[in-house]
């Protein structure tokens, strides 16, 4: 019986949160046989080089989390944001069906608008209140009409050990502050990026690529300010979190009040078991103490 050959899998955005994390994973999948595409290699803004790598490289599942992900320069730069978050994830898309490659296109819960009080399903409503939550909702319609065989997944508040994220800034104030202010009228989860990258490689390891939309975090409702208190207590600090509204901490870019993802689907279709919030920034916690 003749063994089969690895699956051939492209990851954008290597130098990214997710990015990382499925590098981590690469060596301990050996089913899967990794590309990794930086800036460089791969960039958003240049439609010949996507066009060329695509021509010359065929893979057989094509990962997209190279984003413009700056929320608030976003605003003032709304041209790139579009470029990178909807034209070059629509090309990509149109260049992979050619190629019956199946696509796997990370978005955001900025697509809604936050005025929602209960968890938000795949199909409820989208109405994004900046520009990086439009140019992203953009990004997936485009993904979805160019390549029937597209997966979207929506996700929220990502951190990793790796990159610039929430979880690593307060972690730096919190150690050179007496105190830190944190908006607590947002309500959502956070989505660690490990968790994510496993739960990806399930689908692709299940067999069963079924395309549409899946909204992924982790497990339970927190704010900004109960997430901040949760860094402070995993990591013993003294600095004092004190609450405020978001009106207090105006920013370029609107954030939605409420983006808590509903996440049953992707549960039932993979059979996908989520960690709580809490668990994976323990772990998360643990990895960067250790450096």
């Amino acid at each position: 019986m003749t063994q089969q050959s690895p699956y051939r899998v492209a990851v954008t955005g290597s130098n990214g949160q997710m990015g990382k994390e499925f590098a981590k994973l690469a060596d301990i999948h050996p089913r899967y046989q990794f590309t990794f595409l930086d800036r460089e290699i791969f960039p958003l803004d240049d439609q010949e080089k996507i066009e060329s790598w695509i021509h010359n490289h065929p893979v057989d599942y094509f990962i997209h989390c190279a984003a413009y992900t700056a929320v608030d320069k976003a605003e003032s730069e709304k041209e790139k944001a579009f470029q990178a978050n909807a034209a070059a994830p629509g090309l990509i898309a149109e260049l992979l069906s050619k190629n019956r490659t199946k696509l796997i296109y990370i978005s955001t819960d900025y697509v809604f608008d936050g005025t929602s009080a209960q968890p938000l399903k795949e199909d409820a409503v989208t109405n994004p209140v900046n520009v990086y939550g439009s140019s992203k909702l953009e990004g997936e319609k485009l993904v979805l009409r160019n390549n029937p065989d597209s997966i979207v997944i929506r996700t929220s508040w990502l951190y990793s050990s790796e990159g610039n994220n929430f979880v690593k800034t307060m972690m730096r104030l919190m150690d050179e502050r007496e105190k830190v202010q944190v908006v607590q009228d947002q309500t959502g989860s956070p989505t660690y990026a490990a968790d994510l990258a496993s739960s990806i490689l399930q689908i692709l390891e299940s067999g069963l690529f079924l395309p549409g939309i899946y909204h992924y975090s982790n497990e339970g409702a927190t704010t900004w300010y109960e997430f901040a208190l949760e860094i402070k207590r995993l990591t013993a600090s003294a600095c004092q979190v004190l609450p405020i509204p978001a009106s207090g901490y105006p920013t370029p870019a609107k954030r939605p009040a409420y983006s808590l993802l509903d996440k049953s689907k992707i549960k039932k279709t993979y059979d996908l078991k989520i960690p709580t919030w809490q668990s994976s920034l323990g772990i998360c916690i643990n990895l960067l103490k250790k450096r």
